[in-house]
């Protein structure tokens, strides 16, 4: 392995490819990583987390008993094309209303999914049908066909006790919380996997993890066993794209490194084959980071994949243009 990571001069534009590419997450670091990888291949499939409990997820998961359509929606959007109509319904599937009725605060592409579900009675049914009045480029499936609930072991959850482990429920609570995240479970803990999923992983050229919220988007789903079994067991090779930084409360001062090393902790049996990382944001903790990659068996990459503005965000042209020469290059 080289001292300083594999560098990388990569481009916008991606290559020609058409790997069959399945990718995890949740949130905005799904969105961005999905962004990306529609412009590297026509066969893509995002596998996203379903514990989100706060705010208009919450509600309509609490008031219809479905799944959280949060991530989902923000997944599908991702997948739209650059077009007048992929970003019109982009536009539109992310609009949340305004004012104080009884819809506010709701994201239409929420509720659109939901009165979907109703009609078809079927999850995946319903997210297939929003991805073709989108035009999305790629599917959309959830990683678990029933709701889930986060637990977190948190060390110094109250400030006055630093020392003290606590219990905290739910995704909104363990994302916010001010102590250090040791652990995560979920409730029920051995929840079914949504088939098609499994399928997608197992048929995958390609897994990508992250980026995005390391405890809330990527770790959950290592915790469904169908799931971690079938991640763990597919002839595809895996990619795990690091955060270009820490996330305030959940990964407080956690370094590149750290959440490499949360990661094994997590899934000890999971194999790695490349971790991604800026070079800008890498470049003063490339050797750490290095050890941190070969815990789960991978060669570290570094390429300029940030935003030129300062802001801790991915390009998701420079990021594609990464993938690409990753993808290409196995």
């Amino acid at each position: 392995m080289a001292e300083q990571g594999e560098q990388m001069r990569v481009t916008p534009a991606a290559r020609p490819l058409n790997p069959r590419v399945a990718a995890l997450g949740g949130g905005h670091g799904l969105a961005v990583s999905l962004s990306a990888l529609r412009r590297v291949t026509r066969q893509l499939t995002a596998i996203v987390t379903v514990a989100d409990d706060g705010g208009s997820s919450g509600i309509l998961r609490r008031d219809f008993g479905v799944l959280p359509p949060g991530d989902l929606r923000m997944a599908l959007a991702a997948l739209c094309g650059d077009d007048a109509w992929g970003t019109t319904w982009s536009r539109v599937v992310q609009h949340r209303f305004s004012g104080n009725g009884g819809l506010s605060g709701h994201a239409v592409g929420n509720v659109l999914i939901v009165a979907l579900w109703e009609l078809l009675g079927d999850s995946v049914q319903g997210l297939d049908w929003v991805g073709r009045l989108l035009g999305a480029h790629g599917r959309v499936l959830p990683m678990s066909s029933v709701p889930l609930d986060l637990v977190a072991d948190v060390q110094g959850a109250d400030p006055t006790r630093p020392g003290e482990m606590s219990l905290v429920h739910g995704q909104a609570a363990c994302a916010s919380t001010t102590g250090r995240v040791r652990s995560l479970s979920l409730i029920p803990a051995d929840p079914p996997a949504c088939p098609e999923a499994l399928t997608a992983v197992r048929s995958a050229d390609w897994v990508v993890f992250g980026p995005g919220s390391w405890f809330t988007s990527v770790l959950p789903h290592l915790l469904v066993p169908e799931l971690a079994r079938a991640l763990i067991s597919t002839p595809a090779r895996r990619l795990v794209t690091l955060n270009l930084a820490p996330q305030p409360g959940e990964t407080q001062g956690f370094s590149p490194a750290t959440h490499l090393e949360v990661l094994a902790e997590h899934a000890p049996s999971l194999r790695v084959d490349v971790v991604l990382a800026d070079r800008g944001i890498a470049s003063e903790s490339a050797r750490p980071l290095e050890k941190a990659a070969g815990l789960l068996g991978a060669r570290l990459v570094l390429a300029e994949v940030a935003m030129r503005d300062g802001t801790p965000r991915h390009d998701p042209r420079l990021l594609a243009g990464a993938l690409a020469e990753i993808f290409e290059g196995e």
